[in-house]
């Protein structure tokens, strides 16, 4: 039995706070806290009241399209506009013909390798479908895949002839932008120009910020559905709270979207409660969100 100071910081485990006299923690006692060991010690439950680091998903530069066909669009336009702008930009001729390689090699990629290796892909298929449930006499012949040529190496303006084919030709392009975004000659006009002017998200007023989410039970627990609603490069995590009866104490301080509460249910059907509010470095900012409950137990 461990002596318990009621002015004391220490963290009780059954709810993520300070010790206080109404502890629903059944460990703690008139004569002090229960340890492992002890007689009547019930293990406290699982609670996630330590931030999980924060899973950065890679961001693709925002001026960079997400379909193919226009991606194709975007690649064309910026290696001929690079071309002409290469020597404003204090670019060499070997960079700038690196750059274009790597953007036609990406164009052979994603608009004649890709479409053709699909076409041999269907016609495996139907070879298969027919195998299996066609007619005829004849023998069947596999499909064979032939690659279409490689774009050539030539390069307008007299530019050294390069063809790399190496992995990472979208980032080596990605860091050539950053390297010209620094540049004293890369204008609006340029940028423009180059396809390189990205989109610019407007930042929340973090005076009334609100989190949504939904509560759902999945696999006999209770999941909290959140996400960062668009605003994740504003805000660092979500703290969540629960009310099982006994008022509100904090269950997690969530980074990554998406949270599960491993709270075991009770025995008696019952009412929990969550709720929650963004929080950036250490302090909350905006509201808190609208409560929300769900039946569990029984």
């Amino acid at each position: 039995m461990k002596p318990l100071f009621w002015d004391s910081n220490e963290i009780d485990p059954f709810t993520g706070q300070k010790y206080t006299w109404d502890s629903p923690n059944p460990n703690v006692t008139w004569g002090g806290i229960r340890e492992p060991g002890d007689e009547g010690y019930v293990p406290p439950p699982q609670l996630s009241v330590q931030p999980r680091t924060k899973t950065k998903a890679v961001k693709h530069n925002s001026f960079y399209p997400t379909s193919v066909p226009e991606q194709i669009i975007w690649l064309t336009n910026f290696f001929n506009k690079l071309i002409g702008h290469a020597a404003t930009l204090g670019i060499s001729p070997l960079i700038c013909a690196a750059a274009v390689a790597d953007a036609r090699w990406l164009i052979y990629l994603l608009g004649t390798y890709q479409p053709s290796q699909r076409t041999w892909s269907k016609s495996n298929t139907d070879m298969i479908r027919d195998a299996q449930t066609g007619t005829g006499d004849s023998a069947m012949v596999l499909p064979a895949f032939t690659a279409p040529p490689l774009p050539p190496a030539d390069v307008p303006n007299d530019l050294p002839a390069v063809v790399p084919m190496k992995p990472g030709a979208l980032k080596r392009i990605f860091s050539l932008i950053q390297v010209l975004q620094e540049s004293g000659a890369y204008s609006d006009a340029i940028a423009t120009d180059l396809g390189t002017v990205g989109t610019v998200t407007a930042e929340p007023d973090l005076e009334t910020i609100q989190p949504v989410f939904k509560v759902k039970i999945v696999g006999g627990q209770v999941f909290i559905d959140w996400g960062w609603d668009g605003n994740g490069a504003f805000l660092d995590m979500l703290q969540m709270q629960v009310d099982r009866g006994q008022g509100w104490v904090d269950l997690a301080f969530d980074t990554t979207p998406g949270y599960t509460d491993t709270q075991a249910f009770p025995a008696a059907l019952t009412t929990w409660k969550y709720r929650a509010i963004w929080r950036v470095g250490d302090a909350q900012v905006g509201d808190w969100s609208a409560e929300t409950g769900i039946t569990v137990g029984g």
